[in-house]
């Protein structure tokens, strides 16, 4: 009895990822769908970056943030899909403690790039639609680059910020995680430490990478809607509108699905579909952004023709 105490209250040296489930028939059918989706969306992406790059008339700061988003997608589904991609082919859903935790902290930096990254895209419509006079002063190269790369510090920053925290609570008990990935809230479901510093710090880290960058991408959209429904001319409506509607889907699919991943209590009942979601967001949304961006914008799709 005092030999299972001390098994429990010593720290795990690897966790397991329960993943999909576990139903042998499904394994191959799962491996070969995430294959093609891995597949489709780095040739996606990894285009998407290359067109900006090559092609002239997409050298602008709204095609920069967009090759940044997809360069940043590029490497977000590479934090989860690979991994995963493994686990099916080999069987072995294992994966070392401190594994768990670099897969954390790159995929949670990623999540808060890609927030502020948004906002930054949403701050750059705004100010091509409600101040058309002075965007050329405004929105520079070097005002640009340096969004570019507050996104990708912020992101870092927070990232680590938490990822420290949460290596230091001690995990016992059981070491299975009932997720595809690690993730924050799957994580503190296996600790014996307090965790009230460490859930203090994540509600900080959120508010200011999550919460703060919604809300200035919703005030800049209402603005800009507010500034289109003021142009008189049908015509001109529906060009405007165009400008920036491929990054509003992308941005309202995106915070939707992560506010019901965190948001929705993770009982028993609705793990599965906390699951579902968190496929969505991690896997589904870097997939279906260049679709949306090279469908939607024809300037994407001339150079991609050329």
């Amino acid at each position: 009895m005092e030999k299972h105490e001390e098994e429990n209250q010593t720290s795990p040296t690897e966790f397991l990822l329960l993943g999909m489930g576990n139903i042998p028939t499904l394994q191959i059918p799962l491996f070969l769908l995430l294959l093609i989706i891995y597949l489709v969306t780095m040739t996606g992406n990894i285009l998407t970056v290359v067109l900006v790059l090559l092609e002239q008339q997409l050298h602008t700061p709204m095609y920069t943030f967009l090759g940044t988003l997809s360069s940043l997608e590029t490497w977000y589904s590479s934090t989860i899909l690979p991994r995963l991609l493994a686990s099916f082919l080999t069987g072995d859903r294992t994966i070392s403690v401190h594994g768990c935790m670099a897969q954390f902290y790159f995929f949670s930096s990623f999540v808060a790039t890609e927030c502020y990254l948004l906002g930054a895209m949403s701050y750059d419509r705004y100010l091509a639609i409600c101040q058309p006079l002075l965007y050329v002063r405004r929105m520079t190269w070097k005002v640009c680059l340096q969004l570019v790369a507050a996104s990708w510090l912020v992101g870092v920053f927070v990232s680590a910020t938490v990822t420290v925290f949460l290596s230091q609570i001690n995990f016992c008990g059981p070491k299975t995680i009932d997720h595809f990935f690690c993730d924050f809230t799957p994580l503190l479901e296996l600790s014996c430490s307090d965790i009230r510093v460490v859930t203090l710090v994540s509600f900080i880290v959120c508010f200011l990478s999550i919460i703060f960058p919604f809300l200035f991408t919703l005030v800049s959209y209402v603005c800009i809607v507010a500034a289109i429904l003021r142009i008189p001319s049908s015509v001109s409506r529906k060009k405007a509108f165009s400008t920036c509607s491929s990054h509003l889907i992308v941005a309202t699919i995106f915070y939707i699905t992560l506010f019901i991943v965190y948001l929705l209590p993770r009982t028993a009942p609705l793990r599965q579909l906390n699951k579902v979601f968190s496929f969505f967001y991690t896997v589904l949304t870097p997939l279906v952004n260049p679709l949306i961006y090279s469908l939607r914008n024809r300037e994407v799709r001339e150079a991609l023709r050329k």
